[in-house]
């Protein structure tokens, strides 16, 4: 039954009177029901003005908040921008450039001058032209395409232009004629090897998607890991662990090293010391010494020449008579941790596969978020350990060593001829001649050593400097035999075009080209155009590719995209000079640690010893704490500084910019706009530690 409907009767005063309620449902019969009193509506009123007070009072509590966290926001931005400026400021009156640089550098003065010169050439005529561009735009020359221009030229009396018009008639003829083919010749080489390039990249991912799909890993025999955990078979373990000058990290390093589940009478350590400074040989010969008093099996070896630097070292270390009782190797570098169990999750994969030759275990960073250049690295790295070694190792069984994290059976090295020291990149330098002798190779992407990226600028220049010279070196040195080699022709393309060409020569040649040079001068030169899916989908199409690996790090994609591009300008110089046996391409410069993974440990290390050792004093405690002291006043000599080529390159940038404007060429514009300001960031050193 369909519930009743009401009518009210009533002229609305309610003060009392008779509400009659009809009820149109004829079952239902009529009720008279009184109104209510004044009194309820007094009260009524009273609560709903009450409900909408506090209501307004809540409003006005969360605008003020509002307001109070906008205000917050503000004032910090403001503080920032103040603090920015006063770091700028003190960074330009210091007057301090790369070119003043006393460390030692990678780069050859006369190179690197020559290059400055170039850039700077380049700008100066960028700024000329943008002058001449904007008084032809105010005298009516700017239509907004070339052949609009063109027809002006030919179809408007000569009687009416002035010098002016002549000169910049001049200039248009020429520019069409003359400059435009080739520069548009070169933007189309360049779009055709970017192209390319991507492709590969795209294939990587691909590989690396099929991958985690297929769920495919590394996986050793059972027998092997039977040997090690029932049988108890545990194969003779040599570990070494190169440094220099290291001293913020040589402690964790060695304690890690020390503490790996391994026999004791199956193991043994060489600390590979290659120090100048008599005060960190001291130091480190102490460590040692400690845990051989411990019961470690660990010796210290000194060289006083550093012939050859770490590929050298490594050299010294197995040329000693007892290495001939060993079957594998293990290497870290000063500043990686390894964790107890790395042996045994990695040697298993060389048993009953005797054509491994290296297991690779991938890095993981402990000082990953400790700036944005650290971060930026992290997506670097994360996807070339993620999906270039991981897919290369999967489907092809080789990929470049990365020097430090890897176990290598030693019979490989000695069939491959060692370590050489003919380049800077000695890992990758024997894992190509390994390959090339049949030996395969193995990537553990599940298998993590911890270590410590560079945080300042300048550190991280020179690494990649001795990155991308390295492989060009390597290249010029190892094509005969790449040649000549008795392996597939497959092996052969992918070793030459793949590794070498594709992704350490076009790479960083088609990245600075195109975008640093091509690009501004397009803005000069319209009638050259670059299509804006080069300039702007592409990129943003692999940066978001290169980033899958770590999508924590997703909101630094535009970053990472500029970032990449502003370090074209380093990787392209190092490239050149490795190719061309330009400057010191030969020179070793140690990265610089900050001792990041070693704060964490030191106290733990210390309680283990004050254990081990109760009742005795520490002798090297005051040489340690006197150390520290010594280098906390060297950090604070330390400096920032600026960087020629990439300031020079920054206002290159956004000169064109601002002609790109004058042509209302949005893509363009905003890209040409944030690159330059990325560089500028970058060359006032402002991307990675601050110090002064």
């Amino acid at each position: 039954m369909a519930p009743p409907s009401f009518n009210w009767w009533g002229k609305g005063s309610h003060k009392g009177t008779p509400v009659v309620v009809t009820m149109e449902n004829p079952n239902w019969s009529m009720v008279e029901l009184e109104a209510p009193s004044e009194s309820d509506f007094q009260t009524s009123t009273v609560t709903q003005e009450k409900a909408r007070g506090k209501n307004a009072k809540q409003l006005t509590w969360v605008l003020l908040l509002k307001a109070h966290r906008a205000a917050g926001c503000l004032t910090s931005v403001a503080s920032t921008l103040f603090s920015l400026g006063s770091t700028i400021r003190r960074r330009v009156i210091s007057g301090r450039t790369d070119n003043n640089d006393s460390t030692p550098s990678t780069e050859n003065k006369t190179v690197k001058t020559q290059f400055y010169y170039c850039i700077k050439a380049f700008l100066w005529l960028s700024l000329l032209l943008l002058g001449f561009e904007i008084a032809a735009y105010f005298k009516g020359w700017h239509f907004g395409a070339p052949k609009l221009q063109l027809q002006y030229i030919f179809t408007a009396p000569f009687g009416v232009r002035d010098l002016f018009d002549g000169l910049y008639t001049r200039w248009v003829l020429i520019r069409v004629g003359y400059l435009a083919p080739p520069l548009q010749f070169l933007a189309n080489v360049c779009i055709i090897l970017f192209i390319v390039q991507s492709l590969d990249r795209l294939v990587l991912c691909l590989g690396c998607f099929w991958i985690r799909f297929k769920k495919i890993k590394p996986i050793p025999k059972e027998d092997a890991i039977v040997d090690l955990e029932e049988n108890g078979f545990f194969p003779m373990v040599l570990v070494q662990i190169p440094m220099c000058n290291e001293k913020e990290v040589y402690q964790q390093s060695i304690a890690a090293v020390c503490n790996l589940d391994w026999p004791k009478s199956k193991i043994l350590i060489q600390v590979l010391d290659d120090s100048d400074e008599p005060t960190t040989q001291l130091l480190i010969k102490e460590e040692v010494h400690k845990w051989q008093q411990d019961g470690a099996r660990i010796v210290y070896r000194h060289r006083v020449i550093r012939d050859g630097y770490k590929a050298g070292n490594l050299k010294s270390g197995m040329s000693y008579s007892y290495v001939k009782e060993y079957e594998f190797v293990a290497i870290f570098d000063a500043d990686f941790q390894p964790a107890p169990d790395f042996l045994k999750r990695t040697i298993p994969h060389f048993k009953d596969n005797e054509d491994v030759g290296l297991v690779q275990a991938r890095w993981s960073f402990v000082n990953k978020d400790e700036n944005l250049l650290t971060r930026l690295q992290n997506v670097n790295l994360s996807f070339h350990f993620e999906v270039e070694q991981q897919v290369n190792g999967v489907f092809i069984n080789f990929f470049g060593f990365n020097g430090t994290a890897g176990v290598w059976r030693i019979k490989a090295l000695e069939e491959s001829g060692g370590w050489l020291e003919r380049t800077t990149v000695e890992d990758m330098d024997i894992a190509v001649r390994a390959h090339l002798h049949g030996w395969k190779f193995v990537f553990l992407n599940d298998v993590e050593c911890q270590c410590e990226l560079p945080e300042s600028y300048e550190a991280y220049r020179k690494q990649q400097h001795r990155w991308h010279s390295g492989p060009m070196q390597l290249f010029r040195l190892c094509l005969p035999d790449i040649i000549r080699a008795k392996i597939s022709m497959w092996k052969k393309f992918n070793m030459i075009f793949l590794f070498f060409l594709l992704r350490k020569l076009i790479l960083p040649f088609y990245s600075f080209t195109l975008f640093c040079i091509i690009l501004p001068m397009t803005m000069f030169i319209p009638e050259a155009e670059l299509p804006a899916w080069v300039v702007c989908y592409i990129p943003a199409t692999m940066s978001f590719l290169n980033i899958l690996p770590t999508p924590k790090s997703f909101p630094f994609i535009v970053p990472y995209l500029l970032f990449e591009n502003t370090m074209s300008v380093t990787k392209f110089n190092a490239m050149i000079s490795g190719l061309f046996q330009l400057g010191s391409a030969y020179e070793w410069v140690v990265t610089k640690k900050s001792g990041r993974s070693s704060e964490g440990d030191l106290v733990s290390l210390v309680e283990k010893e004050t254990k081990q050792q109760r009742g005795e004093s520490d002798p090297n405690l005051d040489e340690t704490k006197a150390d520290i002291l010594q280098e906390q006043k060297s950090r604070q000599k330390k400096h920032n500084r600026m960087y020629t080529k990439e300031l020079a390159l920054a206002f290159l940038l956004l000169t064109a910019s601002a002609r790109s404007l004058l042509s209302a060429q949005g893509i363009h514009f905003y890209f040409l706009l944030f690159q330059g300001i990325s560089f500028l960031l970058v060359g006032l050193d402002l991307i990675g530690e601050q110090v002064l």
